[in-house]
């Protein structure tokens, strides 16, 4: 169907004018319904007006997970700017660099957060709970579809994140009565996914626009019982998954899935056994492979996955929601039926392009002589004889890690800014089918070689956790194809060194529980109680992993934040009898005697 040309707050406004009562968020203990969610989001709009904030301004937003966030994007629009979401986990640096490059006039969100952040520039805490008010100053219809909606930052190969600009009308006509994937008023999204990380854009969007209700998952890193629960609590019926959560899920057959009508799945390439696992044990699931960068605004293709889709690889489907795909050579021409080209983009969806980068902008947003503006993705597909297309990797060297899009040259480029270093490359190693990694490559300088953790914790302080290397190793020289570029493919063939220390004392039996269940994770014998999971190529998603396996065979459940507290084989071992202990009180030594007291 043909869907009107709108700004998002409108669509919203709409539905609290025929569905006022309706659940819109729900975020723990708290319920908004849509009429309450516009009310709130109109003062909150009038707040920001009286406090300088212009139609066409450019504002931060640094908020935890929570309806709040959801009322503060309205707000923001409503008052005529464009949100730009920030990480609270994302060094100072980057911070900075993002609101530079985004021209962000003001800073506004969580007062704890602010404080602790100290960005540069204007900021203004949020209040907690802005009254009803006639909403002066704020448009009753609020932006233009070609507005900007966000203003999102994806990985830059120069050593900079660029931020694209995501218009209106994109977003509405990406999430509005959807024939890709199934949403109604019925249904409930769940929201988990960062602000900064375009699949929140669906999660809140594709509920809203649609009637429906965005159930907010408020744990900051949630393991994988924890989205369960919500999910059990909250009756969601939608979700969407990184690729790479998706088959760690899959491969446990994860409960969640019986809950759900329909999963959402994108960020890299789907394993055809995990889709199969999951529809022939859960068989009324819809299964959507969905594709798409931050440019062409989160989806540009998508495929409803079947088990016959399962015999090889999963296809990302056909343009849907005015997109339109093309299938083109180096020099901007149709390829043969059949054959590989890149993938161009083109359609009503596409972003303005990058802020601030108006040569990066050109580069990649082309006006072709025949199609119209497109957008080159780099990406390497063929089409099937009934449309949809298969990926078959990239032609150049951007890579996607647990659901993030990464440019190896921005790693590389804060490695050679170090003064111990004298060369780097950065690669994909997979241990296993279901663990991507980040290994480094280092060509040390002259003088003392630094220690591999020293340089990884200056890479923390200037990029954010996701773009430091799980691994890192020091080489001689970096190996080089033929043409003399490094060669990328031997370097994800090569081993990453472990430093071993010294003589260890032995496992404890406990210790040898918990070791056992990191090996298997991890893909490697753990034997030392020392032994650091950080060291060993462990990272956020395997964290998951080896919390959901403690809690399944030890019956302890720990946070992240615990496991990231005391990441040893020892410091989860004590955890571990902690948790035992304060479970069982018969096991403690000095527990009190039972008696026949009541």
């Amino acid at each position: 169907m043909t869907v009107a040309r709108t700004g998002l707050p409108a669509l919203v406004a709409r539905h609290a004018e025929h569905t006022p009562d309706a659940l819109a968020v729900a975020d723990g203990d708290t319920t908004l319904t849509y009429a309450q969610l516009v009310s709130r989001a109109r003062a909150l709009a009038s707040h920001l007006h009286d406090q300088g904030v212009r139609p066409g301004d450019s504002v931060a937003l640094l908020m935890p997970r929570s309806a709040r966030t959801v009322v503060a994007q309205l707000a923001l629009w409503w008052a005529g700017a464009a949100c730009v979401p920030l990480d609270p986990g994302h060094p100072r640096p980057r911070t900075e660099a993002m609101l530079e490059d985004s021209g962000a006039t003001l800073t506004v969100g969580d007062s704890k957060l602010l404080e602790a952040a100290a960005t540069p520039g204007a900021v203004l805490a949020l209040p907690d709970d802005e009254q009803p008010a006639e909403g002066a100053g704020v448009s009753a219809e609020g932006p233009d579809p070609d507005d900007t909606a966000f203003v999102m930052f994806t990985s830059g190969s120069t050593g900079r994140p660029k931020g694209v600009a995501v218009r209106h009308g994109a977003i509405a006509e990406l999430v509005t009565d959807p024939d890709y994937v199934t949403v109604t008023a019925r249904d409930r999204v769940l929201l988990h996914s960062p602000a900064t990380f375009d699949g929140s854009t669906f999660e809140v969007w594709a509920a809203l626009a649609n009637g429906a209700a965005v159930v907010v998952c408020t744990t900051e890193r949630p393991s994988f019982e924890d989205l369960a629960k919500v999910v059990e609590r909250q009756g969601v019926t939608v979700a969407f998954f990184t690729t790479a959560l998706f088959h760690q899920l899959a491969a446990r057959r994860s409960r969640v899935f019986a809950l759900l009508r329909t999963v959402v799945v994108g960020g890299e390439a789907m394993a055809a056994q995990h889709a199969r696992a999951v529809l022939g044990a859960f068989p009324w699931v819809e299964l959507v492979n969905g594709y798409g960068p931050t440019e062409t605004t989160t989806f540009a293709t998508a495929h409803r996955v079947s088990d016959r889709d399962c015999d090889g690889p999963v296809p990302i489907g056909r343009p849907i929601a005015g997109a339109t795909a093309h299938i083109l050579d180096e020099a901007g021409l149709p390829v043969a039926d059949g054959a590989r080209g890149e993938l161009w983009v083109g359609g009503s969806r596409l972003a303005h392009g990058y802020t601030r980068q108006p040569g990066l902008t050109a580069e990649r947003f082309v006006d072709h002589p025949v199609l119209g503006r497109l957008y080159r993705t780099g990406d390497l597909v063929s089409a099937r004889p009934d449309g949809a297309l298969d990926f078959h990797g990239r032609t150049d060297d951007q890579v996607k890690v647990r659901g993030f899009r990464i440019e190896p040259g921005e790693i590389e480029h804060a490695l050679r800014e170090q003064p111990e270093v004298d060369d780097a490359a950065v690669a994909v190693r997979r241990p296993t089918p279901d663990d991507a990694r980040l290994a480094a490559f280092v060509v040390a300088g002259s003088g003392p070689v630094p220690r591999a953790e020293a340089l990884l914790a200056r890479l923390g302080a200037v990029l954010p956790a996701h773009l430091v290397p799980d691994e890192l190793t020091f080489v001689e020289h970096l190996p080089l194809t033929s043409s003399g570029k490094v060669d990328r493919r031997a370097l994800g063939e090569l081993g990453t060194a472990v430093e071993v220390g010294g003589a260890a004392e032995p496992l404890t039996p406990l210790q040898g529980a918990v070791a056992e269940v990191w090996g298997r994770s991890l893909g490697c014998e753990v034997t030392r109680p020392d032994a650091d999971f950080l060291d060993l190529g462990g990272h956020s998603l395997l964290a998951l992993v080896v919390a959901e396996d403690l809690r399944e065979e030890l019956g302890v459940e720990l946070s992240l934040a615990d496991f990231f507290t005391a990441p040893t084989v020892a410091g989860h071992a004590d955890l571990v009898e902690r948790a035992l202990l304060a479970a069982h009180t018969d096991l403690r030594p000095d527990a009190p005697e039972d008696t026949d007291g009541h």
